[in-house]
């Protein structure tokens, strides 16, 4: 595929004005839906052959997501389209003030691996709801979902008004070199950085849905039963490969023995192994670099749960290391699998010390019972956004904005975000014909002057 021709195609279409209109808007969405469905078995099978997902976290994680978001799009797409009111200043009287969502036109959805299905389709849904031609370009990492999307979109879509590019670095090159009306990445910051760049050429408007090291906190008033059962199901669903995973936990000292324990009980129970010693349903690595990464962040680690793995699956079973240095290679980068390390804290302050002190990070989590250290926390520590006593299930809500700040992302989605996301404001005046006061006209006179001063003060 000519990726200048595909672009400039689309161009052309969003030109002829059919995306504007609500009815097209949401029979694609109506449309996108039934597909999903009919296809759910596809998603399903190429979700276990990329990363060996079973049924159940491959609908609750990606295809169950998906078809919330699309239904909520659905059910509020009339309310979104519509113009916004706003108060009009006494300097503009008579006159009408209101904002017109508007898409921007041709956009360019790049998406990531690890949640290939549902990182891929939650943003297409903000933009076919914002009115814009969105080109989509899959990771080359999860080849069958990739494809599955392509055949998905084709027999949704004419590739006039939305399409696939499927391909690796070369066509991501390529992509980049062509002029966008907006751009949303999701992926790693180092090629979110390039993508930022490419974009800054052409003054292209962009979402970048990054990563980072995103932190727990376990304090002295934790329920920590709880505590462990919540890590537990945040850290190693999809096997550690998710964006707001836990990445490192700084617990109280006096908590971390009980921490450690019940982390024990809850993956043995949550994580059981067949007679071959192999974790029953479990997801695999990506690929090959990745594993063997992975288990070189384990490399002269102190080990107390798991650490098993499994060349010949690409597959880590769930770890637990503790008395990690903040020094370590596994502390200098985001770990992005099912390495869970422990560091110990003596006061609160120096934990927070400790996050303040590293890149914001796109997701935090503290439990604790005490409202005050919940302020504290929230008033102290710059993150995209997370949870207390809990993880991960901020991302899950339809009506909370999500997305990255500094190093972690710009920009956010998901719900009526998404449709701003992908829609510019347009701002108006609607200034009245029949009234035209003289103030602000020259020249200007003492009483004029006294009345601008007036009217703006």
């Amino acid at each position: 595929m000519d990726i200048s021709v595909q672009v400039n195609k689309q161009r052309e279409f969003f030109k002829s004005g059919q995306t504007l209109e609500y009815s097209f808007r949401l029979e694609a969405l109506e449309k996108l839906s039934f597909t999903i469905s009919e296809m759910e078995s596809e998603i399903v099978a190429a979700l276990a052959s990329d990363l060996n997902k079973s049924e159940i976290e491959s609908f609750m994680t990606e295809i169950g997501i998906v078809q919330s978001e699309i239904k909520y799009a659905i059910k509020n797409l009339a309310k979104w389209i519509k113009k916004r009111k706003h108060k009009t200043p006494l300097m503009l009287f008579p006159a009408k003030s209101y904002s017109i969502p508007e898409p921007y036109g041709v956009v360019l959805i790049m998406s990531p691996w690890n949640y290939p299905f549902m990182l891929t389709i939650i943003p297409l849904i903000g933009a076919i709801a914002a009115g814009n031609c969105p080109i989509l370009k899959p990771s080359a990492y999860s080849p069958a979902v990739s494809n599955v999307i392509y055949k998905l979109i084709s027999n949704c879509f004419d590739d006039n008004y939305c399409s696939v590019i499927l391909g690796s670095r070369k066509e991501n090159k390529e992509l980049l070199k062509q002029r966008f009306d907006y751009i949303f990445f999701t992926g790693s910051l180092a090629v979110g950085q390039l993508v930022m760049e490419a974009a800054s050429r052409c003054l292209t408007p962009i979402t970048l849905e990054l990563g980072g090291k995103s932190p727990v906190i376990v304090d002295k008033t934790s329920d920590i039963d709880l505590a462990a059962k919540r890590l537990v199901f945040g850290k190693y669903m999809n096997a550690g490969q998710t964006c707001v995973a836990p990445d490192y936990v700084l617990v109280d000292k006096n908590k971390k023995t009980e921490l450690i324990e019940k982390l024990q009980y809850y993956i043995n129970y949550c994580y059981p192994k067949n007679t071959n010693d192999e974790v029953i349903d479990y997801p695999q690595i990506i690929n090959q670099k990745h594993f063997e990464r992975l288990c070189q962040l384990m490399h002269d680690e102190n080990i107390v749960i798991g650490g098993k793995t499994y060349p010949e699956k690409l597959s880590i079973e769930p770890t637990v290391l503790v008395d990690v240095s903040f020094d370590a290679p596994i502390m200098q980068e985001e770990i992005f699998g099912p390495l869970l390390p422990i560091i110990e804290y003596e006061k609160l302050d120096e934990a927070i010390s400790e996050i303040q002190s590293r890149p914001k990070p796109l997701a935090l989590y503290l439990f604790s019972s005490d409202k005050s250290v919940w302020r504290k926390i929230e008033k102290n520590i710059t993150f995209g956004g997370g949870c207390i006593n809990d993880c991960l299930m901020h991302v899950s809500s339809l009506y909370l904005p999500f997305g990255g700040v500094g190093d972690s992302g710009i920009g956010n989605y998901h719900g009526k975000a998404s449709f701003d996301t992908f829609s510019h404001y347009k701002s108006m005046v609607n200034k009245s014909t029949k009234i035209d006061f003289d103030v602000r006209y020259r020249p200007y006179d003492e009483k004029k002057e006294k009345l601008i001063h007036k009217l703006l003060n």
